[in-house]
């Protein structure tokens, strides 16, 4: 267990450098303090490089795991923050109500199934020392809005940074702000290529949603160790 945390420690170093070369990018399209969509927040990693690296007005914060979400509540009361509001649900193409694969590793669950025979996953799993795979994950009853809802609901007039990161569901994510794209300026989000996540698209379908949404991609960033990489899109009308 020791030798698995120490890894993941490890991957989560590596992964602070390379957020810290895109936040730089993201901070040269603003003057202004910005309003930023995290959604896949986990435990706020991403909340806490947000306000220390960039000029803030509000940060909305989603988290669909319950449990993450415990974590996450948990360490945002410690330092109350009224830049940040945090909610527990998920965000997807339509309203409805599903479950998360809630994984060991907690980082990597996800709304989609997984591939108990894929070799990224067995090696995880020997990483995590689980003789199972069966033992991986466990599924949880959530809730998913669109965010094209949200943003009625609320009253949102315009996303200068939007950050998607969960674990193969991006792209359902994007197809639920079909109404709204117009309103976000950057679009930033991880995609996967190991064969561990079952996923119903590829990411030439993201690709081709956004350009034509009149997005343009502005950074392509591998990310260490893994067959994963960061994106950032930016809208050419805004």
């Amino acid at each position: 267990m020791f030798y698995s945390k120490l890894i993941i420690a490890v991957l989560n170093f590596f992964d602070y450098f390379q957020q810290k070369k895109i936040i730089k990018l993201i901070e040269t399209k603003f003057t202004n303090p910005i309003i930023v969509f995290d959604i896949g927040a986990h435990y706020g990693e991403t909340i806490k490089l947000f306000l220390k690296k960039l000029k803030i007005e509000k940060i909305y914060s989603f988290e669909a795991s319950p449990k993450n979400f415990q974590v996450l509540k948990k360490r945002i009361s410690k330092n109350p923050i009224n830049k940040v509001e945090i909610y527990n649900f998920g965000l997807g193409d339509k309203i409805s109500e599903t479950y998360i694969n809630q994984a060991i590793e907690s980082s990597s669950s996800t709304l989609n199934e997984l591939n108990k025979d894929s070799n990224y996953l067995k090696k995880k799993l020997r990483i995590l020392n689980i003789k199972n795979k069966n033992n991986f994950s466990h599924k949880l009853p959530i809730k998913i809005l669109t965010l094209d809802s949200f943003i009625e609901k609320n009253d949102i007039k315009n996303i200068d940074l939007l950050k998607i990161d969960t674990e193969g569901y991006e792209f359902n994510i994007l197809k639920g702000l079909s109404k709204y794209i117009n309103i976000a300026r950057l679009i930033y989000f991880e995609h996967h290529y190991d064969d561990m996540i079952i996923k119903n698209y590829k990411f030439g379908d993201i690709h081709k949603f956004l350009i034509n949404n009149h997005f343009k991609m502005i950074k392509k960033s591998k990310m260490l160790f893994r067959k994963s990489f960061e994106y950032v899109y930016e809208n050419q009308k805004v």
